[in-house]
């Protein structure tokens, strides 16, 4: 009969060694356990960069099967121009190194180039002896996306910031710039006004004086009148006026705007037009001023006594215009910002006669408008500068030069006209100018005041400023036209805001016309002349029936 102490003492292992191997068999079927189920790639290879062994997680990460891979240089996956870094890394596994957390690309059975990070440890034999090198890689593409969609976020974030840094410094220069030319014009008009009140003065000394107000007010209404056109165009609320008009007419109207410059400094200019009278389909006021800021730009950056040349030449469904001068040229570094807005080249502001770097930034957006392109070619500083502007014309009709440009009828005078204004030198000027020309004029500085003023004198036409103390211009031309002897009047708004919102607003509350200070006394009177005329034709009508 068997003892129970002999029984436990046959299931009991036999020796200490059998115990070990049991315990050492576990541990490797703990680790291939480890090794299959990892999500990344564990590869064994020998010394000489043969894979020895593959997991499942290399197969998810590269693509390759194990039977596809066993047996094949490493290299397989690695990038053709990243060999020689995995020979170095060989290397320093042969000297017994461990590369740890080393980032780089490989590349999958598909062809995609994928990011990953890499530990090589070497592998030794029971008798310490490296044999081989172990490679744990982990796909990091999205981390590394991440970083570099941060590294793109922060970019851009230093890039606003800067470009506000450099907004906000742009805006400063303008806005001293803009002081600044706004004050130069009003050292001569001070002048010539106290020059006027001086007793003794010869007419020939009063009217110097009168042509430099003149000068002063109207290069401050250009400036004014160039700012609002670009602002227009760039919130793409500028709408063209196009007519049939010849080119001569365009051609005549850029240069007399241009002609002060181009008188003052001595410069002769060439003209080289089609023999036939060129009919286009464009807005002639903006295509003058296209022409007359480009010839106004080169007289300025030209040296006293030049040569300034406009050729125009019709070809293949477009009109080219040529602006040459024998100038101070463009630079390299002023080239790419030459139609930027508010840009000048700082070696030639002394040349620059004033401005704000506004005119070339004007041409290129009312060309654009126009449906063309305007370049600027110059070989560099001191060596002149010429402009070229294309125009589409498509199917522009040419007439003879014999043909006739009548004139409109003059129309007749008389108008009765209230100007409401709460500057008094305002409103009583422009009645002087309207007095002088045969009308019948009378003034009022308040809202209220001008509608009992109009009460009994019934006017024509009122032009009011839109800033009253008392009423706005809106309030009041929204009581005169409610009013019985308002209703045929013509309303002309006059105001210092002359974005696109305020002429719509201007003309919901019943106004026929918008104008912005400080209006030109040419359009004053062209303006008059206008009701003057369909007055005339509504009487005529009235008489026949």
């Amino acid at each position: 009969m068997m003892k129970s102490s002999d029984c436990n003492d046959k299931a009991a292992p036999q020796s200490l060694a059998d115990a070990q191997t049991t315990d050492y068999s576990v541990q490797l079927a703990l680790l291939a356990a480890i090794v299959a189920s990892s999500d990344d790639a564990i590869v064994s290879k020998t010394l000489d960069g043969l894979i020895l062994s593959w997991n499942a997680g290399a197969t998810r990460i590269f693509g390759y099967q194990a039977s596809e891979a066993i047996g094949k240089p490493i290299t397989i996956i690695i990038p053709p121009e990243l060999h020689e870094e995995e020979r170095h890394i060989l290397q320093r596994v042969r000297h017994g190194e461990r590369v740890d957390h080393f980032d780089t690309i490989r590349v999958t059975k598909d062809g995609r180039r994928i990011a990953i990070s890499l530990t090589v440890s070497p592998v030794r034999d029971s008798k310490g002896t490296i044999v081989g090198a172990s490679k744990v890689a982990r796909d990091v593409s999205e981390r590394k996306a991440a970083e570099q969609a941060l590294r793109e976020s922060e970019q851009r974030l230093r890039a606003s910031e800067e470009a506000l840094r450099n907004a906000d410094r742009r805006k400063d220069e303008f806005l001293a710039l803009l002081a600044h030319e706004l004050r130069n014009p009003l050292a001569p008009i001070r002048y010539a006004l106290a020059a006027n009140k001086k007793e003794g003065r010869a007419p020939e000394q009063q009217k110097r004086a009168e042509e430099v107000i003149e000068r002063q007010v109207t290069h401050m209404s250009r400036l004014l009148d160039d700012l609002l056109d670009v602002s227009r165009i760039t919130r793409g609320t500028l709408e063209l006026k196009k007519s049939p008009t010849e080119l001569t007419l365009i051609v005549g109207s850029a240069i007399e705007t241009a002609r002060p410059i181009l008188d003052s400094k001595h410069h002769a200019l060439a003209l080289d037009l089609p023999k036939q009278a060129v009919q286009l389909d464009v807005d002639p006021v903006r295509l003058a001023q296209v022409f007359s800021n480009i010839l106004i730009n080169a007289a300025k950056y030209t040296d006293p006594g030049g040569r300034i040349q406009l050729r125009a030449t019709q070809r293949a469904g477009e009109l080219v215009v040529v602006i040459s001068d024998n100038g101070i040229g463009i630079s390299d570094d002023m080239k790419p910002r030459l139609f930027t807005l508010f840009s000048q080249a700082q070696s030639a502001m002394g040349r620059s006669e004033g401005g704000l770097g506004v005119g070339l930034s004007l041409v290129r957006g009312l060309v654009s408008l126009h449906g063309g392109s305007v370049e600027a070619f110059s070989e560099g500083a001191g060596k002149g500068s010429e402009f070229i502007v294309r125009i589409p014309v498509g199917t522009a009709l040419e007439r003879p030069e014999s043909d006739a440009v009548t004139d409109a009828p003059v129309p007749g005078a008389g108008l009765k006209i209230l100007v409401v204004d709460d500057s008094r030198d305002a409103a009583d000027t422009c009645a002087i100018l309207l007095e002088l020309s045969g009308h019948h004029v009378q003034t009022a500085y308040t809202g209220q005041r001008a509608l009992e003023l109009a009460e009994s004198f019934c006017p024509h036409v009122l032009l009011l400023d839109i800033g009253l103390p008392d009423l706005d211009g809106y309030q009041l031309a929204r009581k005169i036209r409610a009013s019985s002897w308002g209703r045929g009047a013509v309303l002309i708004a006059v105001t210092g805001w002359g974005q696109e919102a305020d002429r719509r607003r201007a003309f919901e509350a019943g106004f026929d016309h918008h104008v912005t200070k400080p209006i030109a006394a040419e359009t004053v009177e062209s303006l008059m002349q206008s009701v003057s005329a369909l007055r005339d034709t509504a009487n005529a009508k009235q008489a026949t029936r």
